[in-house]
């Protein structure tokens, strides 16, 4: 996140970090969810008040879209990175043992898009909607990566691409929900074989990803 941009509010200079203020934030929320977090939650974390709060990020609503703005760029960045793999299984894998190593960090309790649509339960929810426009921009993404496999020959020429970008993802939300519920790194890896078991083969003549790195955030 461009620090400059956020940080470009009249008035006196801050005596916060904005980024460091914005980390915290997103964390309460990925821990307790949009309703399940208050202002106090919030002000209490960053180590801020609420008139600084409002004057840096907004209200709430604005905060946690500022939020998940710093989940894409962060935490969740691997999604994202995984597009660039040379084959469609690479991209798999890179995102699966991405979320396995994610989901298993004891900082980093399941998926923060999760916890923000299970905790508005009224559809019409305008931070339901948000995170559900997320979820189905990620999907599209992943369907035109997928896509693009089937023109290259990776994947066979009557593969649906966008049944499986949604399989990979309900598989990537599933692995984040079972860590956050106490399954270990191990039983959710061996999870991930099982998907990469069952993809199309590659070609011998691409290069195959073989290791995860593991983000620290």
């Amino acid at each position: 996140m461009n620090s400059k941009k956020t940080a470009a509010v009249r008035g006196r200079p801050r005596d916060f970090d904005i980024d460091k203020a914005l980390d915290k934030a997103m964390r309460v929320f990925w821990r307790k969810g949009y309703l399940g977090t208050s202002l106090s939650d919030l002000t209490k974390s960053m180590g801020i008040n609420r008139p600084s709060l409002y004057s840096a990020f907004g209200d709430k609503q604005s905060l946690f879209h500022k939020a998940l703005d710093h989940y894409a760029d962060g935490p969740s960045a691997y999604l994202r990175e995984a597009l660039k793999e040379p084959t469609a299984r690479a991209v798999v894998e890179h995102i699966l043992l991405e979320v396995v190593e994610m989901s298993t960090d004891s900082r980093n309790p399941g998926c923060l898009l999760v916890h923000g649509a299970f905790s508005c339960g009224d559809p019409s929810d305008p931070i339901r909607q948000e995170v559900a426009e997320r979820r189905e921009s990620i999907e599209g993404d992943l369907k035109k990566r997928f896509n693009r496999a089937i023109v290259e020959g990776d994947l066979p020429r009557d593969a649906d691409a966008g049944a499986l970008a949604r399989f990979v993802l309900t598989i990537n939300v599933g692995i984040a929900v079972q860590a956050a519920t106490g399954a270990t790194r191990a039983e959710l890896l061996r999870v991930a074989e099982i998907v990469l078991g069952a993809w199309p083969p590659m070609k011998a003549s691409l290069p195959r990803r073989t290791t995860s790195r593991r983000r620290g955030h």
